[in-house]
């Protein structure tokens, strides 16, 4: 098999053929001074707010669960600048980024996490459990790969209605081996279902080095006995992303069935608030932050193209800022939902 490609911001040129059940993205992976400036923001955006819950959580303001995104901004602002209104997100338990990177409202999505009635849920469902029909997220899920099958059956109701939506539905490398996914691949394969499939491949599950929990490493070559497409992506890159993503979702709305896109990217805190994460070294982490951060690279272009100066990029700082300062103090003194709350949004 001839080797693999991986869309990254190399400009090396290469006369090896992708693998026969691949598509290469061939978009260019230069942003206009909006895109890079919009891309800036949604990431500090989710950074930022992710930090304070962090900190909320440290204060105990925050309890349960509580799984952050902090280096793994680039993957969903990547793919959301990519799709349409319609399309359809759904994705794990690290689910803030997905929810802000939607328009989701930060007040909401920090009011829910401290459990008061002005969260998206009303404050019953937490840091794994949000949701909004408006904005077509269809949850953040705490049961690992349980929403592969489900963003399947999302597509499988765009099949079904004819439209041209597409389910984007995220899962982690650690998902990649659970029995569900598999069925839900073979079933989108066999109905040529509108659905992307991304692998945030952050490298470690909830602690354990991909090198060590499974046979094949390359997540992108999960889809090959079911005939599905998937190619490698630079996750650190959201020009990158947002090439490969164009690639997927046009593939899929041309009634080609499913692909899937491995994004390598790379979490800097543990896997949740209670993770220490001793199973890496601290310089392997910061590496990672001095040379391929999100943010810093989309900084460094802005700067450099004279699209942005430094007082520019710390008033948007601010700005970002004051958002998530205005939705923790929000999320803190909302009133806790009433006991009534708990008899409704029941089915049986």
């Amino acid at each position: 098999m001839a080797p693999r490609k991986t869309a990254s911001t190399s400009s090396r040129k290469t006369t090896a053929k992708p693998a026969r059940n691949e598509t290469i993205g061939s978009n260019s992976l230069t942003f206009t001074k909006e895109e890079e400036l919009h891309a800036y923001r949604e990431m500090l955006m989710i950074r930022r707010f992710e930090e304070k819950a962090g900190q909320l959580y440290g204060m105990g303001v925050i309890g349960g669960f509580c799984h952050l995104y902090i280096g793994q901004e680039a993957v969903v602002v990547g793919m959301q600048m990519a799709q349409k209104d319609g399309d359809q997100v759904i994705t794990s338990y690290r689910d803030h980024g997905h929810m802000i990177a939607l328009g989701m409202s930060a007040r909401g999505v920090m009011a829910e996490l401290t459990g008061r009635r002005g969260g998206l849920s009303k404050g019953k469902g937490g840091s794994m459990h949000m949701f909004s029909k408006e904005k077509g997220f269809y949850g953040g899920h705490g049961i690992v790969g349980g929403q592969v099958s489900l963003g399947t059956g999302l597509a499988f109701a765009n099949k079904y209605r004819g439209n041209d939506q597409v389910s984007v539905t995220y899962f982690g490398d650690g998902a990649a081996n659970q029995g569900q996914v598999y069925e839900s691949f073979n079933m989108a394969a066999l109905w040529k279902l509108p659905v992307v499939y991304i692998i945030e491949n952050n490298r470690y599950a909830m602690g354990t080095s991909t090198v060590r929990s499974t046979a094949q490493s390359n997540f992108s070559k999960r889809g090959e006995g079911f005939g599905i497409p998937g190619v490698q992506v630079d996750g650190m890159d959201v020009r990158a992303v947002k090439a490969a993503a164009e690639e997927a979702i046009a593939h899929c709305r041309a009634g080609k069935g499913p692909y899937i896109l491995e994004m390598l990217t790379y979490r800097y805190r543990g896997h949740s608030m209670s993770d220490p994460a001793k199973y890496r070294s601290k310089d392997e982490v910061q590496k990672m932050r001095s040379e391929h951060d999100p943010l810093e690279q989309v900084k460094a272009r802005l700067l450099e193209q004279g699209w942005a100066s430094e007082d520019d990029l710390k008033q948007i700082d601010k700005d970002v800022r004051d958002i998530v300062a205005d939705s923790a103090e929000f999320a803190q003194n909302d009133a806790e939902p009433d006991v009534s709350e708990l008899y409704t949004d029941i089915l049986l």
